[in-house]
């Protein structure tokens, strides 16, 4: 059974979002920030900011367990450790 994510958009300017992972197996809970500019340029005016956040965690959870995953970070991070992060969140966004 696929992760339950649950994104909570709690500020503007940067943004900031409360993002709950769960699984049979317990859950996790990440605030992650971004901007308006990185949303704009990630998304390619596919979706909304929830989802944006949405498809990159589907993409973290892709590629290493939720309890890998940081507890506070900004979007753009994902970058660092997955390059071809930007180029697959839009076939993330389209599945949404």
């Amino acid at each position: 059974m696929p992760a339950t994510i649950t994104v909570k958009k709690i500020s503007d300017g940067p943004y900031t979002f409360e993002v709950t992972v769960s699984e049979t197996n317990g859950s996790t809970r990440h605030a992650v920030t971004m901007s308006d500019a990185t949303w704009k340029s990630l998304a390619k005016g596919q979706g909304t900011l929830e989802q944006c956040i949405e498809a990159s965690f589907r993409f973290l959870l892709d590629n290493e367990p939720k309890e890998a995953i940081l507890s506070r970070f900004d979007v753009m991070v994902i970058t660092r450790y997955f390059p071809n992060f930007a180029s697959e969140l839009p076939g993330y966004l389209s599945r949404l």
